[in-house]
């Protein structure tokens, strides 16, 4: 089996990124880009991230998760510590994040260490969410080889008669991380495959160093 997608062609022309032109924070141009991207509509999940981890085998692996909460600090998202994610989170902090927002052209890749967050944080969005999410972080034992699917949906309807009328509480083995970035690169396509790319560094004096790299 083949394809060829040599001739696959896009042209870059929706925007520019100019280094007198952004903040000397890379989190306000991240704000910035975020709500540019909700606001020009087109995709779905604008929060929508790959997690880059270095796996137990030595393979590196990435999957989408969702951003949940973004700060000065850095960027929060939920999981099981118990995933194949969080114990490669607990070997190796050292993660990437990346969005590809195709509709302004943007992609975003981040570098950084990976720390849980406080607990009565991962209280307080644990409560927030539906019912059913909650209980599904209990039904699954995330990245466990399971026989069926209806395993799943037996243990589900099982622990919907058990919490009825009951608080549903977080287990301890569910939470959340912050990444705490050391690199930020911001990537505007452009024309001629001539795209723009910015690059924050963090410095030991905790300033950020901004440069530009070739495309």
């Amino acid at each position: 089996m083949q394809k060829d997608l040599g001739k696959y062609r896009k042209v870059y022309e929706k925007s520019s990124l100019i280094e007198g032109a952004i903040s000397s924070n890379p989190m306000e141009l991240f704000q910035k880009w975020f709500y540019e991207v909700e606001e020009a509509d087109g995709v779905s999940e604008t929060n929508a991230m790959t997690l880059s981890t270095l796996g137990l085998d030595g393979y590196p692996k990435s999957r989408v998760v969702l951003l949940k909460k973004y700060t000065y600090e850095g960027f929060i998202f939920y999981t099981n510590y118990k995933s194949e994610k969080g114990r490669a989170i607990a070997e190796n902090p050292n993660v990437c994040l990346s969005f590809f927002w195709p509709n302004m052209e943007r992609q975003i890749i981040i570098k950084g260490k990976a720390d849980k967050i406080a607990e009565n944080l991962s209280d307080g969005y644990f409560e927030s969410r539906p019912e059913g999410s909650k209980l599904g972080a209990i039904v699954s034992n995330q990245s466990e080889v399971i026989p069926s699917r209806e395993v799943l949906e037996k243990k589900l309807k099982e622990m919907e008669a058990e919490y009825a009328n009951k608080e549903i509480v977080r287990p301890k083995y569910w939470g959340g991380y912050i990444v705490k970035p050391i690199s930020v690169e911001f990537w505007q396509g452009r024309p001629n495959r001539l795209h723009d790319r910015i690059r924050y560094s963090l410095g030991e004096d905790y300033n950020w160093k901004v440069e530009r790299l070739a495309p």
